[in-house]
């Protein structure tokens, strides 16, 4: 095994994502309304994409493409994601079906 950096690369219709740190979330939504302290407690429901899969596989066996890509700021469901923890920095796994929308 190579030492340096390790990388994930999600499976099928999986993305990974670095969930927003507080400091990354604004305490103001885009409409004005100041969000509360309790708010900001809960698990962030936005990141940024960090890799895709290749997509989820038709009945017809091809592959349906994903519809985000790196870099893309995304809100996705708070109850619909793996954890996990590499060198230090933690990550979720998504399926494409619980990411809400992208940000633009």
């Amino acid at each position: 095994m190579k030492k340096g950096k390790t990388s994930i690369m999600p499976l099928g219709d999986r993305v990974l994502v670095r969930p927003f740190s507080e400091d990354e979330k604004s305490k103001k939504s885009p409409s004005g309304i100041i969000i509360p302290d309790t708010v900001e407690k809960e698990r962030s429901g936005e990141g940024e994409v960090i890799a895709v899969g290749p997509g989820k596989r038709g009945d017809d066996g091809k592959i349906i493409p994903m519809e985000v890509k790196k870099g893309d700021h995304i809100l996705f469901s708070k109850y619909g994601y793996e954890e996990v923890k590499m060198e230090e920095e933690e990550y979720y796994i998504i399926n494409e079906s619980s990411i809400l929308a992208v940000v633009k």
